[in-house]
Protein backbone atom coordinates (compact mmCIF):
# COMPACT_ATOMS: atom_id res chain seq x y z
CA UNK A 1 0.00 0.00 0.00
CA UNK A 2 2.86 2.34 0.88
CA UNK A 3 4.61 1.61 -2.42
CA UNK A 4 1.35 2.25 -4.26
CA UNK A 5 0.99 5.67 -2.60
CA UNK A 6 4.60 6.53 -3.44
CA UNK A 7 4.22 5.52 -7.09
CA UNK A 8 0.84 7.31 -7.57
CA UNK A 9 2.37 10.80 -8.20
CA UNK A 10 4.77 9.34 -10.77
CA UNK A 11 1.92 7.55 -12.55
CA UNK A 12 -0.17 10.75 -12.55
CA UNK A 13 2.75 12.80 -13.92
CA UNK A 14 3.28 10.24 -16.65
CA UNK A 15 -0.40 10.37 -17.57
CA UNK A 16 -0.35 14.16 -17.78
CA UNK A 17 2.81 14.09 -19.88
CA UNK A 18 1.29 11.39 -22.10
CA UNK A 19 -1.89 13.45 -22.54
CA UNK A 20 0.01 16.55 -23.63
CA UNK A 21 2.28 14.42 -25.82
CA UNK A 22 -0.74 12.88 -27.56
CA UNK A 23 -2.22 16.36 -28.03
CA UNK A 24 1.02 17.62 -29.57
CA UNK A 25 1.21 14.56 -31.83
CA UNK A 26 -2.37 15.11 -32.94
CA UNK A 27 -1.72 18.78 -33.61
CA UNK A 28 1.41 17.94 -35.59
CA UNK A 29 -0.44 15.16 -37.45
CA UNK A 30 -3.33 17.50 -38.17
CA UNK A 31 -0.98 20.13 -39.50
CA UNK A 32 0.85 17.57 -41.66
CA UNK A 33 -2.32 15.94 -43.04
CA UNK A 34 -3.96 19.32 -43.58
CA UNK A 35 -0.91 20.53 -45.46
CA UNK A 36 -0.92 17.34 -47.54
CA UNK A 37 -4.65 17.62 -48.25
CA UNK A 38 -4.26 21.29 -49.12
CA UNK A 39 -1.47 20.46 -51.56
CA UNK A 40 -3.61 17.71 -53.07
CA UNK A 41 -6.53 20.10 -53.42
CA UNK A 42 -4.28 22.74 -54.96
CA UNK A 43 -2.92 20.14 -57.43
CA UNK A 44 -6.43 19.09 -58.42
CA UNK A 45 -7.43 22.73 -58.81
CA UNK A 46 -4.38 23.35 -61.01
CA UNK A 47 -5.39 20.40 -63.20
CA UNK A 48 -8.89 21.80 -63.56
CA UNK A 49 -7.47 25.20 -64.52
CA UNK A 50 -5.16 23.47 -66.99
CA UNK A 51 -8.14 21.72 -68.58
CA UNK A 52 -9.94 25.04 -68.95
CA UNK A 53 -6.89 26.47 -70.69
CA UNK A 54 -6.72 23.50 -73.10
CA UNK A 55 -10.41 23.82 -73.93
CA UNK A 56 -10.00 27.56 -74.42
CA UNK A 57 -7.01 27.01 -76.69
CA UNK A 58 -8.93 24.47 -78.81
CA UNK A 59 -11.90 26.82 -79.11
CA UNK A 60 -9.56 29.67 -80.05
CA UNK A 61 -7.96 27.51 -82.78
CA UNK A 62 -11.39 26.54 -84.09
CA UNK A 63 -12.47 30.20 -84.10
CA UNK A 64 -9.35 31.21 -86.04
CA UNK A 65 -9.89 28.43 -88.57
CA UNK A 66 -13.47 29.66 -88.94
CA UNK A 67 -12.12 33.18 -89.59
CA UNK A 68 -9.89 31.76 -92.31
CA UNK A 69 -12.81 29.87 -93.88
CA UNK A 70 -15.18 32.87 -93.68
CA UNK A 71 -12.63 35.34 -95.02
CA UNK A 72 -11.56 33.14 -97.93
CA UNK A 73 -15.15 32.32 -98.88
CA UNK A 74 -16.25 35.99 -98.75
CA UNK A 75 -13.32 37.03 -100.89
CA UNK A 76 -13.98 34.29 -103.45
CA UNK A 77 -17.65 35.19 -103.74
CA UNK A 78 -17.36 39.02 -103.74
CA UNK A 79 -13.73 39.62 -104.70
CA UNK A 80 -13.74 42.20 -101.88
CA UNK A 81 -10.29 42.28 -100.26
CA UNK A 82 -11.83 43.51 -97.00
CA UNK A 83 -12.74 39.91 -96.24
CA UNK A 84 -9.07 39.07 -96.26
CA UNK A 85 -8.31 41.18 -93.15
CA UNK A 86 -9.54 38.61 -90.63
CA UNK A 87 -8.17 35.91 -92.91
CA UNK A 88 -4.64 37.32 -92.69
CA UNK A 89 -4.86 37.86 -88.92
CA UNK A 90 -6.03 34.30 -88.40
CA UNK A 91 -3.26 32.85 -90.57
CA UNK A 92 -0.69 34.89 -88.62
CA UNK A 93 -2.02 33.95 -85.16
CA UNK A 94 -2.76 30.27 -85.77
CA UNK A 95 0.87 28.98 -85.49
CA UNK A 96 1.29 30.58 -82.04
CA UNK A 97 -2.04 29.16 -80.90
CA UNK A 98 -1.02 25.70 -82.03
CA UNK A 99 2.34 26.11 -80.25
CA UNK A 100 0.50 27.15 -77.09
CA UNK A 101 -1.71 24.06 -77.37
CA UNK A 102 1.33 21.80 -77.63
CA UNK A 103 2.86 23.49 -74.58
CA UNK A 104 -0.31 22.83 -72.61
CA UNK A 105 -0.45 19.26 -73.88
CA UNK A 106 3.14 18.66 -72.74
CA UNK A 107 1.89 18.87 -69.14
CA UNK A 108 -0.95 16.47 -69.89
CA UNK A 109 -0.56 12.81 -68.94
CA UNK A 110 -3.13 11.77 -71.58
CA UNK A 111 -1.14 10.40 -74.54
CA UNK A 112 -4.28 10.13 -76.72
CA UNK A 113 -4.83 13.87 -76.48
CA UNK A 114 -1.21 14.52 -77.33
CA UNK A 115 -1.58 12.36 -80.45
CA UNK A 116 -4.78 14.20 -81.32
CA UNK A 117 -2.96 17.53 -80.97
CA UNK A 118 -0.39 16.32 -83.50
CA UNK A 119 -3.14 15.28 -85.88
CA UNK A 120 -4.79 18.67 -85.38
CA UNK A 121 -1.63 20.33 -86.72
CA UNK A 122 -1.99 18.37 -89.99
CA UNK A 123 -5.70 19.09 -90.28
CA UNK A 124 -5.16 22.82 -89.73
CA UNK A 125 -2.25 22.85 -92.17
CA UNK A 126 -4.32 21.04 -94.81
CA UNK A 127 -7.23 23.43 -94.30
CA UNK A 128 -4.99 26.49 -94.52
CA UNK A 129 -3.27 25.18 -97.64
CA UNK A 130 -6.62 24.65 -99.38
CA UNK A 131 -7.91 28.07 -98.31
CA UNK A 132 -4.74 29.77 -99.53
CA UNK A 133 -5.05 27.91 -102.90
CA UNK A 134 -8.63 29.08 -103.36
CA UNK A 135 -7.72 32.70 -102.50
CA UNK A 136 -4.76 32.55 -104.91
CA UNK A 137 -6.93 31.16 -107.71
CA UNK A 138 -9.48 33.92 -107.15
CA UNK A 139 -6.83 36.60 -107.22
CA UNK A 140 -5.56 35.15 -110.53
CA UNK A 141 -9.12 34.93 -111.90
CA UNK A 142 -8.98 31.16 -112.16
CA UNK A 143 -12.49 29.84 -112.75
CA UNK A 144 -14.35 28.72 -109.64
CA UNK A 145 -14.64 24.96 -109.22
CA UNK A 146 -17.13 23.04 -107.09
CA UNK A 147 -14.58 20.35 -106.29
CA UNK A 148 -12.35 22.75 -104.32
CA UNK A 149 -15.38 24.14 -102.54
CA UNK A 150 -16.55 20.65 -101.56
CA UNK A 151 -13.06 19.64 -100.43
CA UNK A 152 -12.84 22.78 -98.30
CA UNK A 153 -16.18 22.00 -96.67
CA UNK A 154 -15.12 18.38 -96.01
CA UNK A 155 -11.83 19.39 -94.45
CA UNK A 156 -13.59 21.97 -92.28
CA UNK A 157 -16.07 19.37 -91.05
CA UNK A 158 -13.26 16.93 -90.23
CA UNK A 159 -11.38 19.66 -88.38
CA UNK A 160 -14.50 20.71 -86.47
CA UNK A 161 -15.29 17.11 -85.42
CA UNK A 162 -11.68 16.51 -84.34
CA UNK A 163 -11.65 19.61 -82.16
CA UNK A 164 -15.06 18.64 -80.75
CA UNK A 165 -13.69 15.23 -79.75
CA UNK A 166 -10.70 16.85 -78.07
CA UNK A 167 -12.91 19.36 -76.25
CA UNK A 168 -15.26 16.59 -75.06
CA UNK A 169 -12.28 14.61 -73.79
CA UNK A 170 -10.93 17.64 -71.89
CA UNK A 171 -14.33 18.40 -70.42
CA UNK A 172 -14.61 14.80 -69.26
CA UNK A 173 -11.21 15.16 -67.65
CA UNK A 174 -12.34 18.45 -66.14
CA UNK A 175 -15.36 16.82 -64.53
CA UNK A 176 -13.19 14.04 -63.09
CA UNK A 177 -10.69 16.55 -61.75
CA UNK A 178 -13.47 18.69 -60.31
CA UNK A 179 -14.74 15.67 -58.40
CA UNK A 180 -11.21 14.91 -57.20
CA UNK A 181 -10.76 18.51 -56.04
CA UNK A 182 -14.11 18.44 -54.23
CA UNK A 183 -13.21 15.12 -52.61
CA UNK A 184 -9.81 16.46 -51.52
CA UNK A 185 -11.44 19.54 -50.04
CA UNK A 186 -14.03 17.40 -48.22
CA UNK A 187 -11.35 15.04 -46.90
CA UNK A 188 -9.33 18.01 -45.69
CA UNK A 189 -12.30 19.32 -43.74
CA UNK A 190 -13.03 15.86 -42.26
CA UNK A 191 -9.40 15.33 -41.21
CA UNK A 192 -9.14 18.79 -39.65
CA UNK A 193 -12.41 18.32 -37.77
CA UNK A 194 -11.51 14.80 -36.53
CA UNK A 195 -8.02 15.76 -35.42
CA UNK A 196 -9.30 18.95 -33.80
CA UNK A 197 -11.90 16.92 -31.90
CA UNK A 198 -9.28 14.37 -30.77
CA UNK A 199 -6.90 17.15 -29.77
CA UNK A 200 -9.65 18.87 -27.81
CA UNK A 201 -10.55 15.61 -26.04
CA UNK A 202 -6.90 14.87 -25.18
CA UNK A 203 -6.45 18.41 -23.85
CA UNK A 204 -9.62 18.07 -21.77
CA UNK A 205 -8.38 14.77 -20.32
CA UNK A 206 -4.93 16.28 -19.68
CA UNK A 207 -6.53 19.29 -18.01
CA UNK A 208 -8.59 17.05 -15.74
CA UNK A 209 -5.51 15.01 -14.84
CA UNK A 210 -3.57 18.21 -14.21
CA UNK A 211 -6.38 19.56 -12.06
CA UNK A 212 -6.40 16.33 -10.04
CA UNK A 213 -2.63 16.50 -9.64
CA UNK A 214 -2.78 20.13 -8.52
CA UNK A 215 -5.54 19.23 -6.03
CA UNK A 216 -3.46 16.33 -4.74
CA UNK A 217 -0.39 18.54 -4.38
CA UNK A 218 -2.43 21.20 -2.63
CA UNK A 219 -3.70 18.55 -0.25
CA UNK A 220 -0.15 17.32 0.34
CA UNK A 221 1.01 20.88 0.89
CA UNK A 222 -1.76 21.45 3.42
CA UNK A 223 -0.79 18.23 5.20
CA UNK A 224 2.86 19.26 5.19
CA UNK A 225 1.97 22.62 6.66
CA UNK A 226 -0.07 20.90 9.35
CA UNK A 227 2.83 18.51 10.01
CA UNK A 228 5.24 21.45 10.09
CA UNK A 229 3.10 23.31 12.59
CA UNK A 230 2.83 20.18 14.72
CA UNK A 231 6.57 19.58 14.41
CA UNK A 232 7.35 23.16 15.42
CA UNK A 233 5.16 22.75 18.47
CA UNK A 234 6.85 19.47 19.35
CA UNK A 235 10.28 21.06 18.85
CA UNK A 236 9.27 23.93 21.11
CA UNK A 237 8.08 21.47 23.73
CA UNK A 238 11.24 19.40 23.32
CA UNK A 239 13.48 22.47 23.67
CA UNK A 240 11.57 23.49 26.75
CA UNK A 241 11.88 19.97 28.13
CA UNK A 242 15.61 19.90 27.35
CA UNK A 243 16.14 23.21 29.13
CA UNK A 244 14.27 21.90 32.16
CA UNK A 245 16.25 18.65 32.08
CA UNK A 246 19.52 20.55 31.80
CA UNK A 247 18.60 22.73 34.74
CA UNK A 248 17.49 19.65 36.64
CA UNK A 249 20.73 17.81 35.82
CA UNK A 250 22.81 20.80 36.89
CA UNK A 251 20.91 21.25 40.15
CA UNK A 252 20.72 17.54 40.83
CA UNK A 253 24.43 17.07 40.21
CA UNK A 254 25.30 19.82 42.68
CA UNK A 255 22.73 18.68 45.23
CA UNK A 256 23.91 15.08 44.93
CA UNK A 257 27.59 15.98 44.99
CA UNK A 258 27.25 17.86 48.28
CA UNK A 259 26.05 14.91 50.44
CA UNK A 260 28.58 12.64 48.67
CA UNK A 261 31.40 14.99 49.56
CA UNK A 262 30.18 15.00 53.19
CA UNK A 263 30.01 11.20 53.21
CA UNK A 264 33.58 11.04 51.88
CA UNK A 265 34.81 13.69 54.34
CA UNK A 266 33.19 12.14 57.41
CA UNK A 267 34.24 8.63 56.38
CA UNK A 268 37.84 9.76 56.00
CA UNK A 269 37.62 11.69 59.28
CA UNK A 270 36.26 8.65 61.18
CA UNK A 271 38.96 6.45 59.65
CA UNK A 272 41.72 8.87 60.59
CA UNK A 273 40.50 9.46 64.17
CA UNK A 274 39.17 6.09 65.15
CA UNK A 275 40.91 3.75 62.73
CA UNK A 276 43.01 2.23 65.54
CA UNK A 277 39.80 1.16 67.29
CA UNK A 278 38.39 -0.66 64.21
CA UNK A 279 38.85 -4.29 63.54
CA UNK A 280 39.45 -5.63 60.01
CA UNK A 281 35.78 -5.81 59.02
CA UNK A 282 35.11 -2.25 60.19
CA UNK A 283 37.99 -0.88 58.10
CA UNK A 284 36.74 -2.88 55.09
CA UNK A 285 33.26 -1.42 55.50
CA UNK A 286 34.60 2.13 55.75
CA UNK A 287 36.73 1.66 52.63
CA UNK A 288 33.68 0.38 50.71
CA UNK A 289 31.72 3.46 51.84
CA UNK A 290 34.49 5.77 50.55
CA UNK A 291 34.89 3.83 47.30
CA UNK A 292 31.13 3.79 46.66
CA UNK A 293 30.91 7.55 47.27
CA UNK A 294 33.79 8.18 44.87
CA UNK A 295 32.17 5.96 42.23
CA UNK A 296 28.83 7.71 42.73
CA UNK A 297 30.52 11.09 42.30
CA UNK A 298 32.19 9.98 39.07
CA UNK A 299 28.91 8.51 37.82
CA UNK A 300 27.10 11.82 38.41
CA UNK A 301 29.83 13.73 36.56
CA UNK A 302 29.71 11.32 33.60
CA UNK A 303 25.91 11.55 33.41
CA UNK A 304 26.14 15.33 33.46
CA UNK A 305 28.70 15.28 30.66
CA UNK A 306 26.56 12.85 28.69
CA UNK A 307 23.47 15.05 28.94
CA UNK A 308 25.38 18.23 28.05
CA UNK A 309 26.93 16.92 24.80
CA UNK A 310 23.80 17.20 22.64
CA UNK A 311 22.12 20.05 24.52
CA UNK A 312 25.07 22.40 24.62
CA UNK A 313 25.42 23.75 21.07
CA UNK A 314 28.65 25.41 19.97
CA UNK A 315 30.06 26.51 16.63
CA UNK A 316 32.36 24.11 14.82
CA UNK A 317 35.92 25.45 14.76
CA UNK A 318 39.17 23.99 13.37
CA UNK A 319 40.48 21.54 15.96
CA UNK A 320 43.96 19.96 15.57
CA UNK A 321 43.41 16.40 16.75
CA UNK A 322 47.14 15.92 17.25
CA UNK A 323 47.15 18.55 19.99
CA UNK A 324 44.04 17.01 21.61
CA UNK A 325 45.64 13.54 21.69
CA UNK A 326 48.95 14.90 23.02
CA UNK A 327 47.19 16.76 25.83
CA UNK A 328 45.31 13.59 26.83
CA UNK A 329 48.51 11.56 26.78
CA UNK A 330 50.22 14.18 28.95
CA UNK A 331 47.35 13.96 31.46
CA UNK A 332 47.66 10.16 31.50
CA UNK A 333 51.48 10.23 31.64
CA UNK A 334 51.85 8.67 35.12
CA UNK A 335 49.39 5.91 34.32
CA UNK A 336 51.05 5.23 30.95
CA UNK A 337 54.50 4.99 32.55
CA UNK A 338 53.19 2.88 35.38
CA UNK A 339 51.78 0.31 32.91
CA UNK A 340 54.82 0.59 30.60
CA UNK A 341 52.52 1.35 27.64
CA UNK A 342 53.97 1.65 24.12
CA UNK A 343 52.20 4.59 22.43
CA UNK A 344 52.34 5.20 18.65
CA UNK A 345 50.65 8.31 17.26
CA UNK A 346 50.58 8.97 13.52
CA UNK A 347 49.82 12.18 11.65
CA UNK A 348 46.40 13.45 12.68
CA UNK A 349 44.27 15.98 10.76
CA UNK A 350 42.70 19.27 11.75
CA UNK A 351 38.91 19.05 11.42
CA UNK A 352 35.94 21.32 12.17
CA UNK A 353 34.70 20.20 15.59
CA UNK A 354 33.99 21.21 19.17
CA UNK A 355 37.26 20.95 21.09
CA UNK A 356 35.79 19.97 24.45
CA UNK A 357 33.78 17.15 22.90
CA UNK A 358 36.83 15.87 21.04
CA UNK A 359 38.58 15.81 24.41
CA UNK A 360 35.75 13.70 25.90
CA UNK A 361 35.77 11.37 22.90
CA UNK A 362 39.46 10.49 22.80
CA UNK A 363 39.90 10.57 26.60
CA UNK A 364 37.34 7.78 26.89
CA UNK A 365 38.87 5.76 24.06
CA UNK A 366 42.42 6.03 25.43
CA UNK A 367 41.22 5.32 28.99
CA UNK A 368 39.49 2.18 27.71
CA UNK A 369 42.70 1.04 26.01
CA UNK A 370 44.60 1.51 29.28
CA UNK A 371 41.87 -0.01 31.44
CA UNK A 372 41.45 -3.25 29.46
CA UNK A 373 45.14 -4.09 29.03
CA UNK A 374 46.21 -7.73 29.31
CA UNK A 375 48.37 -8.29 32.40
CA UNK A 376 50.90 -10.57 30.68
CA UNK A 377 51.51 -8.39 27.58
CA UNK A 378 53.13 -4.96 27.23
CA UNK A 379 50.23 -2.62 26.45
CA UNK A 380 50.17 -0.99 23.01
CA UNK A 381 48.13 2.00 21.88
CA UNK A 382 48.33 2.98 18.20
CA UNK A 383 46.46 6.07 16.93
CA UNK A 384 46.33 6.72 13.18
CA UNK A 385 44.20 8.62 10.67
CA UNK A 386 43.43 8.62 6.96
CA UNK A 387 41.00 10.29 4.55
CA UNK A 388 38.08 8.19 3.27
CA UNK A 389 34.93 8.73 1.22
CA UNK A 390 31.53 8.48 2.83
CA UNK A 391 30.64 5.61 0.49
CA UNK A 392 32.88 3.37 2.64
CA UNK A 393 30.20 3.50 5.37
CA UNK A 394 26.47 3.13 4.58
CA UNK A 395 25.57 5.44 7.48
CA UNK A 396 27.42 8.42 5.93
CA UNK A 397 26.93 10.69 2.92
CA UNK A 398 28.63 8.95 0.02
CA UNK A 399 29.97 12.01 -1.85
CA UNK A 400 31.58 13.67 1.18
CA UNK A 401 35.14 13.25 2.51
CA UNK A 402 35.76 12.08 6.07
CA UNK A 403 38.71 11.56 8.40
CA UNK A 404 38.90 8.02 9.74
CA UNK A 405 40.73 7.93 13.11
CA UNK A 406 41.56 4.52 14.59
CA UNK A 407 42.50 3.87 18.24
CA UNK A 408 44.03 0.39 18.40
CA UNK A 409 45.13 -1.60 21.46
CA UNK A 410 46.29 -5.14 22.21
CA UNK A 411 44.10 -5.59 25.27
CA UNK A 412 41.59 -8.23 26.26
CA UNK A 413 39.20 -7.45 23.38
CA UNK A 414 35.55 -8.54 23.21
CA UNK A 415 33.16 -10.56 21.08
CA UNK A 416 31.78 -8.43 18.22
CA UNK A 417 28.27 -9.75 18.83
CA UNK A 418 28.21 -7.19 21.68
CA UNK A 419 29.23 -4.33 19.35
CA UNK A 420 25.91 -2.46 19.59
CA UNK A 421 25.67 -3.27 23.29
CA UNK A 422 28.86 -1.45 24.32
CA UNK A 423 27.74 1.98 23.02
CA UNK A 424 24.63 2.09 25.23
CA UNK A 425 24.44 3.81 28.59
CA UNK A 426 25.13 1.62 31.65
CA UNK A 427 25.91 -1.40 29.46
CA UNK A 428 29.00 -3.28 30.68
CA UNK A 429 30.61 -6.46 29.42
CA UNK A 430 32.51 -7.01 32.68
CA UNK A 431 31.61 -6.86 36.35
CA UNK A 432 32.28 -3.83 38.51
CA UNK A 433 34.83 -5.78 40.54
CA UNK A 434 36.90 -6.69 37.46
CA UNK A 435 37.29 -3.24 35.88
CA UNK A 436 36.46 0.20 37.16
CA UNK A 437 34.12 2.51 35.28
CA UNK A 438 30.56 3.78 35.09
CA UNK A 439 29.43 2.25 31.77
CA UNK A 440 28.87 5.68 30.22
CA UNK A 441 32.19 6.38 28.47
CA UNK A 442 31.45 4.71 25.10
CA UNK A 443 27.92 6.13 25.12
CA UNK A 444 29.52 9.57 25.39
CA UNK A 445 31.82 8.67 22.46
CA UNK A 446 28.85 7.73 20.29
CA UNK A 447 26.90 10.85 21.19
CA UNK A 448 29.92 13.03 20.35
CA UNK A 449 30.36 11.41 16.90
CA UNK A 450 26.63 11.67 16.18
CA UNK A 451 26.57 15.35 17.17
CA UNK A 452 29.48 15.87 14.74
CA UNK A 453 27.58 14.02 11.97
CA UNK A 454 30.07 11.17 12.08
CA UNK A 455 30.13 7.48 12.86
CA UNK A 456 31.83 5.22 15.40
CA UNK A 457 32.31 1.45 15.39
CA UNK A 458 34.84 -1.13 16.58
CA UNK A 459 36.60 -4.30 15.50
CA UNK A 460 37.70 -6.82 18.10
CA UNK A 461 38.31 -10.43 19.01
CA UNK A 462 38.63 -11.80 22.56
CA UNK A 463 42.30 -11.80 23.59
CA UNK A 464 43.45 -9.99 20.41
CA UNK A 465 42.81 -6.35 21.23
CA UNK A 466 40.31 -3.80 19.98
CA UNK A 467 40.33 -1.14 17.26
CA UNK A 468 37.86 1.71 17.69
CA UNK A 469 37.09 3.51 14.40
CA UNK A 470 35.92 7.12 14.57
CA UNK A 471 34.82 8.72 11.26
CA UNK A 472 34.35 12.52 11.31
CA UNK A 473 33.63 14.94 8.40
CA UNK A 474 36.53 16.91 6.97
CA UNK A 475 34.11 19.84 6.53
CA UNK A 476 30.80 20.79 8.11
CA UNK A 477 27.96 22.27 6.04
CA UNK A 478 24.62 23.52 7.32
CA UNK A 479 23.10 22.63 3.95
CA UNK A 480 23.97 18.96 4.43
CA UNK A 481 23.23 18.56 8.11
CA UNK A 482 20.61 19.43 10.63
CA UNK A 483 22.27 20.85 13.73
CA UNK A 484 19.40 19.77 15.92
CA UNK A 485 19.82 17.26 18.70
CA UNK A 486 20.96 13.81 17.63
CA UNK A 487 18.22 11.32 17.00
CA UNK A 488 20.17 8.32 18.26
CA UNK A 489 18.23 6.24 20.72
CA UNK A 490 19.77 4.98 23.96
CA UNK A 491 18.60 2.19 26.20
CA UNK A 492 19.05 2.38 29.91
CA UNK A 493 19.34 -0.67 32.07
CA UNK A 494 18.66 -0.65 35.74
CA UNK A 495 20.68 -3.77 36.30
Amino acid sequence: MKLLKQSAPKIMNRRIALGFFVAMVLIASGFTLSFYSYNQYRTDTERVRHTYEVVGSLESILSLVKDVETGSRGYIITSDSAYLDNYQVAITVLPSRLEQLHTLMADNDNTVQIQRAGKLDHLVADKLALSQLRVKNRSMNVPYTRSLNGEGKRRMDVLRRHIAVMVDTERSLMETRNRQAARSFRNTLIIIFALSLLTFLSLVVSYQLLEQELARRQQNEDQLRAYEARLREQIRQLESSNEELERFAFVASHDLQEPLRKIQSFANLITDRYGNLFDGDSLLFMNKIVHSAERMSKLIKDLLNFSRISNHQEEFKPVPLGMIIQRILDDQELRIKGLNVLVEVGSLPTIPAISSQMDHLFTNLISNALKFARPDVQPLIRIQARSVKGSAYPELISERLYSEITVQDNGIGFDEKYLDHIFKVFQRLHGKSEFEGTGIGLAICKRVTVSHHGYITAKSQPGQGTTFIVVLPESQSLQDYDRSNPTESYSYSAS
